[in-house]
């Protein structure tokens, strides 16, 4: 017990070293960035040694904002950190690794959880050096209940992408028939991504 509380403290002495270095911009404020995300491995290396393959970096979440899972078994996942400080890190974990992507102001309670969110769907990841691919998901999960910022976080997200074809395809029969528009160009996105976000939100 001793000896994983003393990895735990090692580790969060080091994330606290390393946001220091992370930098605001005027788009992003208040949430500060590194310079390309940062893998947690190359964290957990720097603050244990040898060692640093026995510690899951998952162990460090404080709550999941978004877990997207795919039909093929694939999935995505976006959380939170809150160190000591009180100063929260925003970090995914796709197939390969977990990466830090940016650093949140104190006290801000769920306020910057949705900046993030905005910002991420706004620039279909490009603020914080992610990409985003691949279709639209089959399960969602969220630590956010409001599904009115869902909608419009996964339509910026999704809008102008072939996740949009997707889904348009998806709904195309069902869309016809309750809108009678005879084009997919003429229907509703917002709608089709209420719906879909219904059928798959856990």
């Amino acid at each position: 017990m001793y000896a994983r509380r003393e990895l735990r403290v090692r580790v969060l002495e080091a994330l606290e070293r390393i946001v220091k270095q992370f930098r605001t911009r005027e788009e992003l404020y208040p949430l500060r960035v590194p310079v390309e995300p940062v893998a947690f491995d190359d964290v957990l290396e720097q603050a244990l040694g040898d060692g640093w393959r026995a510690f899951d970096p998952g162990a460090l979440r404080s709550r999941t904002l978004l877990h997207l899972d795919w039909d093929d078994g694939s999935a995505w996942e976006l959380w939170v950190i809150v160190l000591p400080s009180g100063l929260k890190l925003f970090c995914d974990s796709g197939e390969e690794e977990s990466r830090i992507l940016a650093s949140g102001g104190r006290n801000l309670g769920e306020e910057s959880d949705r900046l993030l969110l905005q910002l991420l769907a706004e620039s279909a990841g490009s603020h914080f050096g992610i990409e985003m691919s691949g279709g639209a998901p089959s399960r969602v999960r969220s630590s956010i209940a409001d599904r009115t910022f869902l909608t419009d976080t996964f339509v910026d997200l999704f809008e102008g992408t072939s996740v949009e074809t997707h889904i348009r395809e998806q709904f195309a029969a069902g869309a016809r028939a309750a809108s009678r528009m005879e084009t997919s160009d003429g229907r509703d996105f917002r709608g089709e991504v209420e719906a879909w976000l219904e059928r798959v939100l856990g």
